[in-house]
């Protein structure tokens, strides 16, 4: 088993008396987003929270069902700018930010932009793997049921759009979040 062991970072000083010393930055470790970048600025970020949300209500079915933990590494500009986990292996599901804490079983390396026009149903999953516009690693074929993860997930939000906005307020998320001649519709 890996043991992980944070370094303390030191630099050198560089100027007057303290030349030649050194100075302890803290633990070292690198930021899930980088100094320039924050969470606000990406579209993802709300929606791993609904995803959250969802998996709270509904973990206990989801594990029984799809028995994995996948790991989504959001790139920007071909850098990894933040990771989520969706643990849907373990208790009664869990989705976190950061890498998976045990191994995943599947990680899908995929840029912000391609990440929301798969989960809002605008692309269709095999197809955009299948032209690479994603990388997926590990268990491949596991990735229909993160598909089926998000499918229910868009079923749950529309349904809380309802509650929360109304009936016509969500009627029109509905195209976002269904791809088009689904059957799912509201009726």
């Amino acid at each position: 088993m890996w043991k992980r062991i944070d370094h303390q970072l030191k630099i050198k000083a560089g100027d007057g008396s303290q030349a030649g010393q050194f100075k302890e930055l803290g633990p070292g470790q690198e930021p899930a987003v980088p100094h320039s970048l924050s969470l606000s600025e990406f579209q993802t970020v709300p929606v791993f929270e609904d995803i959250s949300q969802h998996v709270k209500e509904v973990g206990d079915q989801l594990v029984k069902k799809v028995n994995a933990i996948f790991q989504l590494d959001i790139t920007k500009d071909g850098k990894t700018v933040h990771q989520w986990t969706i643990d849907l292996k373990n208790g009664s599901g869990d989705t976190y930010r950061g890498p998976a804490r045990l191994p995943a079983d599947t990680v899908f390396t995929i840029p912000e932009p391609v990440f929301m026009e798969l989960i809002l149903g605008k692309m269709n999953p095999q197809k955009a793997f299948l032209a690479g516009k994603f990388k997926v690693s590990g268990k491949v074929l596991l990735g229909q049921k993160l598909e089926r993860v998000f499918k229910d997930w868009a079923k749950w939000f529309l349904k809380f759009s309802v509650l929360e906005r109304g009936r016509e307020g969500a009627h029109c998320c509905q195209n976002l979040i269904f791809s088009e001649g689904s059957e799912e519709t509201l009726g």
